[in-house]
């Protein structure tokens, strides 16, 4: 109730400030309806790479994900959970993820509220509702969008009733039981506007035991008038996903739907609503706003391999035992909440644990920002004023119980739930308060005729506290504070090609989850376990940018280019390191690191012919000497620990990237018909853990895609598509995985320590499309 009090507080606020309109005053120009889409009112967008809609389902269904591969030079989907709607973004080399163990890189906003969940900074992709989306827009790093803006900023605007009347309606089916059904409604009647959709997927999967369901809506209310408007939008998901993750490159080999050990499932729920007000202040300056409450709640299940056996010691015979990874190190009695210590019962081997875990997140806030375009010196100013405050309250709670592996590898549960005394396993209740508080200014001044200077500067601050629901090892406050400018200078030589040059610094603060799991004495699960609470540094980054645009056209054909090379310096970056216990790591500051490259980008048109091509080049590499742990790596020492140089290449990350896209539009006997595909190409990574370089990377790969669509009647389309069209073997994410004390039905005797996220095979789905 607090929080709904003071948003509520905070609209009525940004009302009686505004003094309406006197009737005296003189007419102004009409102004637009106005969408708050992140701090700074979209004045940094001349280099701003943008996905409209259409793009979003050029293959018949929405497509977030596959739009922005296909439109944006260098970002790349990995399959680190092996399913389609929980992959890991990369742009840059930085991250915007599902899971709680990457370090996120980018921050997302929806309709202006941060779409980043609290507890992890995490982007959950399965809950953005994808039939309701209008555009996307990427920037890069600037400091007026706040936390997590190390390597840019995804904004998602979505529809309303007024840009998008009328009804629309989808039936899609596929392979491996590939099943969609979406339907959408806008409309608009004088100042009042309305939309909604809804949105139903399943699937069955590629790979055994892999289900998953999805169900997403939306509804936009809105009221536009000449000097102001609001808008009212509830977004709302249920979630089932299964994501069984890498797998031996041996047991894919010998079956490439295999998986290694299983369950790997989360059900998520999500609520959220938002306001959007807006009001002329003046004929050049308005008042807009974002306000926001949202609730998540998390279920996470996964079932793993454990280093539990029979215990050695003769004092101990009889009872198990949990030994570091590898054998090495010293073994410890398993024991039970309730202090016992565990009898074997499976002679000795053939255990693995199934790891639980619940988030529940209830957050708020708010943007408030004045946006003014006014004359100055020959030309226009842009200046953006504002506050923003983000808070949230996590409940977490997570617990291990002891498990059989069966003969496929699936984990049953025994009953008994583990607590070992020096917390290496143990059951885990906590709760987290974030609060974050951003001051910041934007401002396009213009210099000289054809030259203007985009300066920004953010004032953040962020409060985090751990109150720990079991013991007292988890109780914490931390607290971080930075100002952060930048600056651009973007020179018009002609209406065809511009140039720019900029310096920012962005940063981000720890979040709850890195907190809580920063002890390597005390490391915590691959499925968000948090055992421990020492400090970690905040992420500063330092971004140097230069580039060229420009628009060409003649006979007949126009292309749009953008060519930008940069280099991103992050100080105290956070990684998150293995642990000799199997299935557990921490977070740890690594020191320096640094992500340079070269994007180049550009769309060709002529009648129905739309290209698009994009490359982009990605060094990213270490610049301390560190002393790592990877137990599974086989270059590892004894202790289970590797050397990383400085001048490594951080692992994960492709360093060449390159897709073509092209697609079609005519007309045969009054039927509207398209076909397009796509390239995507990919270089070979170094493998997660093998941040030192010792092994191979994993290989590159080259897919094709194909999709074509007809109207078969007025305002009724036939559309189908085929993914991976040539059935290449392909990984796009690689790490190492102990399998030696794993007996693998499908590849007896199997010993290599790669596994990889392979990509899914050929696949194919085709539907109707109904607009009225």
């Amino acid at each position: 109730m607090r929080g709904r009090g003071w948003l509520l507080a905070g609209l009525a606020g940004i009302g009686f400030s505004v003094a309406p309109a006197r009737a005296d005053e003189a007419a102004v120009v009409q102004l637009p309806a106005i969408v708050v889409t992140a701090p700074g009112g979209a004045i940094d967008m001349d280099d701003a790479r943008i996905i409209g809609s259409r793009d979003i389902i050029v293959a018949g269904v929405p497509d977030l994900l596959a739009a922005l591969t296909r439109n944006i030079a260098g970002i790349t989907l990995q399959d680190a959970q092996g399913n389609p709607w929980q992959p890991n973004l990369v742009h840059r080399g930085f991250t915007a993820s599902p899971l709680q163990g990457q370090s996120q890189g980018i921050a997302v906003y929806m309709d202006g509220a941060r779409f980043n969940q609290p507890f992890g900074d995490t982007v959950q992709f399965d809950l953005i509702p994808e039939a309701a989306i209008r555009s996307i827009t990427l920037l890069d790093a600037s400091p007026v969008y706040g936390l997590n803006a190390l390597g840019g900023a995804l904004l998602l605007q979505t529809k309303d009733g007024r840009a998008e009347p009328g009804i629309e309606a989808s039936a899609t089916g596929g392979r491996f039981g590939y099943a969609e059904a979406s339907m959408a409604a806008g409309f608009a009647d004088g100042a009042f506007s309305g939309f909604g959709a809804i949105q139903y997927s399943r699937e069955r999967g590629w790979r055994n035991h892999s289900p998953s369901r999805l169900v997403n809506g939306y509804i936009d209310l809105g009221l536009d008038a000449e000097r102001g408007g609001i808008h009212a939008k509830l977004v709302g998901a249920d979630t089932d996903l299964t994501g069984n993750g890498v797998a031996p490159v041996e047991l894919l080999a010998a079956n490439r739907r295999a998986v290694f050990t299983w369950p790997d499932n989360s059900r998520s729920r999500y609520g959220r609503v938002s306001l959007h007000p807006w009001v002329a202040l003046s004929d050049t300056s308005r008042l807009e706003a974002s306000l926001y409450a949202q609730r998540l709640t998390l279920r996470t299940v996964n079932g793993d391999a454990a280093d539990i056996e029979s215990c050695e010691d003769d004092d101990a015979e009889g009872l198990l035992c949990l030994e570091a990874a590898g054998g090495a190190g010293e073994e410890a009695i398993l024991t039970t909440t309730a202090g016992e210590s565990v009898p074997d019962r499976l002679g000795g081997e053939g255990y693995g644990v199934l790891n639980r875990g619940r988030i529940r997140t209830n957050a708020a806030g708010f943007l408030v920002q004045i946006v003014d375009d006014s004359s100055l010196a020959g030309g226009r100013n842009h200046l953006a004023l504002g506050i923003s405050h983000d808070r949230g309250r996590t409940r977490f709670a997570a617990s291990t119980e002891l498990g059989t592996l069966t003969e496929d590898r699936s984990v049953t549960g025994l009953g008994s739930i583990i607590m070992q005394n020096d917390g290496a396993i143990a059951p885990v209740g906590l709760v987290a308060h974030n609060r974050h508080w951003g001051v910041f200014l934007q401002d396009r001044l213009p210099i000289a005729p054809g030259l203007a200077a985009e300066i920004g500067l953010r004032w953040n601050h962020a409060r985090i506290e751990l109150v720990d629901q079991i013991g007292t090892a988890l109780n914490g406050r931390h607290s971080f504070q930075r100002l952060n400018p930048g600056v651009e200078l973007d020179y018009r030589l002609s209406d065809g090609l511009s140039l720019r040059a900029g310096y920012a610094e962005t940063s981000r603060a720890p979040t709850p989850a890195e907190l809580s799991c920063a002890d390597e004495a005390a490391p915590c699960s691959l499925t968000n376990f948090f055992i421990a609470d020492p400090p970690l540094k905040q992420v500063v980054a330092r971004s140097w940018e230069a580039g060229a645009s420009g628009h060409v056209a003649s006979g007949g054909w126009s292309a749009d280019w953008l060519l930008s090379a940069y280099r991103t310096t992050n100080d105290d970056d956070i990684q998150y390191v293995a642990s000799a216990i199997r299935g557990r790591a921490y977070f740890r500051n690594i020191g320096r690191t640094r992500r340079q490259g070269l994007d180049a980008s550009v769309k060709l048109k002529r009648g129905g012919v739309d290209a698009r091509l994009s490359y982009a080049f990605t060094d990213a590499t270490y610049r301390h000497s560190l002393l790592l742990s990877s137990p599974a790596n086989p270059m590892a020492g004894e202790d289970g620990t590797i050397e990383v140089q400085g001048g490594d290449t951080l692992p994960g990350i492709p360093r060449h990237s390159a897709t073509l896209s092209l697609d079609y539009a005519g007309t045969v006997g009054g039927r509207r018909w398209t076909v397009g595909g796509d390239l995507i190409a990919r270089s070979g990574q170094y493998l997660v853990g093998d941040e030192g370089n010792d092994n191979a990377r994993s290989p590159g790969y080259l897919i094709v895609n194909v999709r074509a669509g007809v109207d078969v009647m007025p305002r009724v389309t036939l559309f189908g598509e085929v993914r991976n069209l040539f059935g290449r073997r392909y990984a796009t994410f690689g790490t190492f995985a102990q399998v030696d004390e794993i007996e693998l039905e499908e590849a007896p005797g199997a010993s290599d320590a790669r596994s990889y996220g392979p990509g899914a095979p050929r696949r194919w789905h085709m539907g109707v499309k109904a607009r009225f």
